[in-house]
């Protein structure tokens, strides 16, 4: 048996901030080692204590967050994570991964990620949101990078309407990730 994978699960500001707390639980069961980063608006959504009840690991609530030791916690996250999975994943949090910009503890890590690990975006929002040029053509630029996004869905959105952008469902995600650093990605 190897050593435990560790992944920083990313939570942003989104109504399925929520859905990650299954995501987080679902990839603890598979003996991950789950570490969770949530930005200001995620936790507008869900509080940090089911992440850490979940992971048995402290949440990232701030770029200041720190531990015992000398070494920035966003940079050791960075350093030790094997999968940076973001889901749910805002708009915003893909226009800073696209443009390098680092203001907070989540886009800190995505732009200080080992180069060995892998990233994994799972996007939720507003369907206009996620077809808008800018955001298409970030999603680009991510994926040239080496990011693989799964979904959104379509789907009734909670802003009332429907098509795509919802989630894709936390099953897939799991099992995409774990696919992903067992090494048998289909």
């Amino acid at each position: 048996m190897g050593r435990q994978k560790n992944i920083v699960l990313g939570v942003t500001g989104s109504i399925a901030a929520h859905k990650a707390v299954d995501v987080a639980s679902q990839l603890t069961k598979r003996e991950f080692k789950v570490e969770v980063v949530m930005t200001r608006d995620a936790q507008r959504f869900v509080t940090p204590l089911p992440f850490k009840t979940i992971s048995r690991n402290p949440v990232v609530t701030d770029l200041y967050d720190e531990e015992d030791g000398w070494k920035p916690t966003h940079i050791r996250l960075a350093d030790e994570a094997d999968l940076l999975l973001i889901a749910p994943a805002t708009a915003n949090i893909l226009a800073k991964m696209a443009t390098g910009i680092a203001d907070d503890a989540l886009s800190c890590i995505a732009l200080a990620l080992n180069p060995d690990a892998k990233l994994i975006i799972a996007p939720a929002m507003n369907g206009k949101m996620w077809l808008h040029p800018a955001t298409q053509q970030n999603v680009k630029i991510l994926e040239e990078r080496g990011a693989i996004f799964i979904g959104p869905e379509e789907g009734m959105l909670s802003c009332g309407y429907e098509g795509i952008g919802r989630l894709w469902e936390t099953a897939g995600i799991v099992e995409l990730a774990s696919n992903e650093l067992n090494g048998s990605a289909s």
